[in-house]
């Protein structure tokens, strides 16, 4: 046998090994005729990783991470195969772990956040423990949380196996009663990428918008920060090149990358030149208190942004096109009773490179909803990414939540931390009717699973209070699975009042990507026979 022939069998065998699924037999019909191609086989995720940012800097912070993996058909199961979310059977684990250091942005260049700046005690904070996990989850079907107070909390690196990977989520929520940064902020954590578009974020006095970036990775990441106001690009010497460390967390405050007057409306892209990161951006009002804001959906012609709070006060839409040609956006509100257009601002023109807004006011008009953006000409339309900037309250008694563009929750979506009072779950469904199931699982301390399913009518937004276990102890997990009907996309508003203070904030749904598709392969030994 010649050398050809056995690396050409070597990559065979290789091939077989790492798939798991080749056919050792050789190919059937005449002449070595190949057969038809199987349809891939949708089976669970064997391995998933969730990246939290630092919660807080203040003292007065009390933070809570809440995790869970949705039990079901791929999220439990006797071990075997689809029923267990790993083709192995193995069990699983999932947990998350301090990042070996904070870079405090506030007296470290981000350019010089490498290993050297790294040993300096002034410049990064490096977290206690960093090998042992502050959330550990065991088991699918009953969330598990954590409790962290103070501003040293660190960012957390996590990873799931086994029958845990399969739609593992962990959400971050924080409440900080006093000072600059006062709010509910929450956020779910991240699955680390390349590519982050943040509409609505800020470069004023008033305003203190960091973006966190966390390193999941062994090896140090290069990333670049470009942000877009409302006459195009900010010039800025800083933005580029930013260096996170290994398994390390970089807050940026973004005011510092632009010597550009100040905007009230910056769109930021995150992008990394090698490396993958987790973003997310910290905004703190001074007037209107803190929330994080979560990276829009990727761009698109038409996009729904959920879960607007029916009390409401003031509602911004901001919405940045990353192509070369304009957008005009048609505006809709998708309500309980139907779609309609506001009288505030019925579309929106978004030049190419330019950040554009729009003030639509009390929108919701005491009705929960959600927006709904499309081409006002028809087609496919100009790809755009959009967040919504959504306030509570009046006076010194205001609170801010950020709702981002959402794809649909697909198969299924899960969003952790919810509690006996304050949550409420938005479903809207902008095109055909829809039915979901809602699943409200166990509590965190106790409580049995409960569920109900809904009907969302055709170009309307349902709010309701779901479900919720009876007997619960702590907090529960929400899944929202489709069962028949057109897209559906959602958000959970959590409100906790404090002192007066309508605090709140709203995280979005979007499919777990807890399946993936596996190609069947089949081993073909006439690619010997040369």
């Amino acid at each position: 046998m010649n050398r050809t022939t056995l690396s050409l069998l070597a990559a065979v065998t290789a091939l077989a090994a790492v798939t798991g699924f080749a056919v050792l037999s050789a190919p059937e019909g005449d002449g070595g005729t190949a057969t038809a191609a199987t349809a891939p086989a949708r089976l669970p995720v064997e391995r998933s990783s969730l990246l939290c940012p630092a919660p807080s800097n203040s003292e007065v912070a009390e933070t809570v991470y809440t995790s869970f993996t949705p039990a079901g058909e791929s999220g439990s199961g006797s071990g075997t195969g689809s029923g267990s979310g790993s083709a192995s059977g193995e069990a699983g684990r999932a947990e998350l772990k301090p990042s070996a250091a904070t870079v405090d942005a506030t007296t470290a260049d981000p350019k010089k956040a490498d290993d050297k700046a790294a040993d300096k005690a002034d410049t990064v904070k490096k977290a206690p423990a960093a090998d042992k996990a502050v959330v550990t989850l065991t088991q699918p079907g009953r969330p598990v949380s954590a409790e962290a107070d103070g501003g040293d909390a660190p960012a957390l690196v996590g990873t799931a196996s086994g029958r845990l990977a399969p739609g593992w989520t962990t959400q971050q929520t924080t409440l900080v009663p006093a000072g600059g940064a006062r709010g509910l902020l929450g956020v779910g954590c991240t699955a680390p990428d390349t590519d982050f578009w943040f509409p609505g974020a800020s470069t004023t006095k008033q305003r203190q918008d960091y973006v966190h970036l966390t390193n999941p990775d062994d090896t140090a990441t290069v990333v670049d920060i470009e942000l877009y106001g409302p006459n195009g690009v900010l010039k800025s010497q800083l933005n580029e090149g930013i260096t996170v460390p290994a398994r390390s967390s970089v807050p940026v405050l973004l005011s510092t990358l632009t010597s550009d007057p100040a905007a009230e409306d910056v769109t930021v892209h995150v992008t990394t030149r090698s490396g993958r990161v987790g973003a997310v951006v910290r905004s703190a009002d001074d007037k209107l208190g803190s929330d994080w804001l979560p990276a829009s959906t990727d761009p698109a012609g038409t996009l729904v942004l959920p879960g607007i709070p029916a009390d409401a006060t003031s509602v911004r839409l901001v919405a940045y096109a990353p192509g070369e040609d304009d957008a005009d956006l048609k505006i809709q509100l998708a309500s309980p009773t139907g779609t309609i257009t506001p009288a505030a601002a019925e579309t929106l023109h978004v030049k190419s490179g330019m950040t554009a807004s729009a003030d639509l006011e009390d929108v919701t008009r005491g009705e929960a909803g959600s927006l709904v953006l499309s081409p006002a000409k028809g087609g496919g339309g100009t790809p755009v990414v959009a967040a919504l900037r959504v306030v509570r309250g009046k006076g010194d008694k205001q609170e801010v939540a950020f709702i981002p563009a959402t794809g649909p929750v697909g198969e299924r979506a899960t969003v952790a931390d919810n509690r006996a009072e304050g949550t409420t779950l938005s479903l809207t469904a902008p095109g055909e009717t829809a039915q979901v199931k809602v699943t409200a699982s166990a509590g965190t301390e106790g409580g049995t699973p409960a569920g109900k399913t809904y009907t969302v009518k055709g170009g309307t937004t349902l709010a309701v209070t779901p479900p919720v276990p009876a007997g619960l102890k702590g907090s529960y997990a929400l899944t929202v699975e489709t069962v028949s009907g057109g897209p559906v996309h959602a958000a959970r508003t959590l409100a906790a009042p404090e002192d007066g203070i309508p605090m709140f904030t709203v995280q979005t749904l979007t499919d777990d990507r807890g399946t993936v598709e596996v190609p069947a392969a089949r081993q073909d030994l006439s690619v010997l026979d040369q």
